[in-house]
């Protein structure tokens, strides 16, 4: 009697769903809700990968940044005699063959120059040639201050807008002696604080 009890409610189970489930009864109302696809959410590019300590940008070089104080406990700072209080001349054991230039008391240049380790994001670094700089860079120039031609300057056009810049200096050789980034005026001295 227990195996006949068992079988009735699957019997009646079975007989209620007898029907088939894709098609609706007659007196049933259905409701159909178009299916709208869900777009994946579109992901951010990933960011670029943080510059690495000895690359030169328009910001900066380590832990200095254009138109900020030099940071607390830097490396850099004063070594050797001061020649103003308004201007002065920064360098660092870490970063050599290389300077920085504070007025008003925040950065407003970074140069580096042959023998130097620091190179831009797109590796052109002292002693680049001017061809390689003019391929990535196509800069006007502008005649050298002190060494006659073809040594010349390569300074972005935006230089004047006082954005940070980008200015190369051309040897006559032919190959960069000296990239510098930072805001004029102080990005177009030739003499340091001059």
């Amino acid at each position: 009697m227990k195996q006949t009890l068992t079988l009735i409610p699957l019997a009646l189970l079975a007989a209620c769903s007898s029907q088939s489930s894709s098609e609706p009864a007659a007196d049933e109302t259905v409701s159909v809700t178009p299916a709208t696809a869900v777009a994946p959410k579109p992901t951010a590019p990933a960011p670029d990968p943080a510059p690495s300590a000895n690359t030169l940008t328009l910001t900066g070089l380590g832990d200095l940044r254009i138109g900020e104080k030099i940071p607390a406990g830097s490396s850099w700072g004063v070594h050797g005699p001061v020649v103003s209080d308004s201007c002065l001349v920064l360098t660092s054991p870490d970063y050599p063959d290389a300077y920085a230039i504070v007025e008003a008391g925040k950065l407003r240049r970074i140069s580096i120059s042959k023998g130097s380790q620091v190179k831009l994001a797109e590796g052109i670094g002292p002693g680049a040639s001017e061809a390689a700089v003019k391929k990535l860079f196509p800069f006007p120039a502008t005649p050298h201050k002190y060494v006659d031609a073809p040594a010349k300057y390569l300074t972005a056009p935006n230089a004047a807008s006082g954005d940070s810049a980008l200015r190369f200096e051309i040897a006559s050789d032919g190959t960069v002696s000296q990239i510098h980034v930072g805001t004029m005026p102080v990005l177009g001295y030739v003499e340091a604080c001059s």
